[in-house]
């Protein structure tokens, strides 16, 4: 993937939702109960990536240890985010009812998720001579310059602001 020299910043500025999900492995040698719940998350990425009116703006994947991985989901509002995971036609229903057929309280597997909603202009972002990443990566990026050099400035706060 190409470097981006110097100071970019993402090229968005409308409000977004901020999905933080996950899972842990707490039994390894359990293979038959955290392997589909490993394996359920690249379909759904795919079946949202192939919608571009699902909302799905994009994700990162964040490995955390041999036991934990994490993915950094970008959506364009909550109302997207919560149809997905509630709709009986897509992949995330069944994904989530075989979890809980198969896994629910026993203690093997452990999941996550956290939600951001961030308004527009409550956000920024800045990337030093990096690939494409995170939210540039999705809205693509500009240089970080001029109005845009400054975090308050990509964030849009007033100097005035008490």
């Amino acid at each position: 993937m190409a470097v981006n020299a110097g100071r970019m910043t993402a090229d968005f500025t409308g409000p977004l939702v901020v999905f933080v999900i996950g899972m842990r492995i707490n039994h390894f040698h359990k293979i038959g109960k955290w392997w589909p719940v490993l394996s359920a998350m690249g379909p759904m990425l795919k079946e949202l990536s192939a919608n571009p009116d699902s909302g799905f703006l994009g994700t990162e994947y964040c490995l955390q240890g041999p036991r934990q991985v994490m993915l950094l989901q970008y959506w364009r509002d909550f109302d997207s985010l919560e149809r997905y995971a509630r709709s009986r036609d897509e992949k995330h229903w069944p994904a989530w009812v075989a979890f809980n057929r198969n896994v629910g309280n026993d203690g093997t597997v452990g999941i996550f998720h956290e939600t951001y909603t961030v308004a527009g202009g409550a956000h920024e972002t800045i990337y030093a001579n990096m690939p494409p990443f995170g939210l540039g990566k999705f809205a693509g990026v500009v240089p970080a310059t001029h109005s845009r050099s400054a975090a308050r400035s990509r964030m849009r706060i007033s100097t005035d602001a008490g």
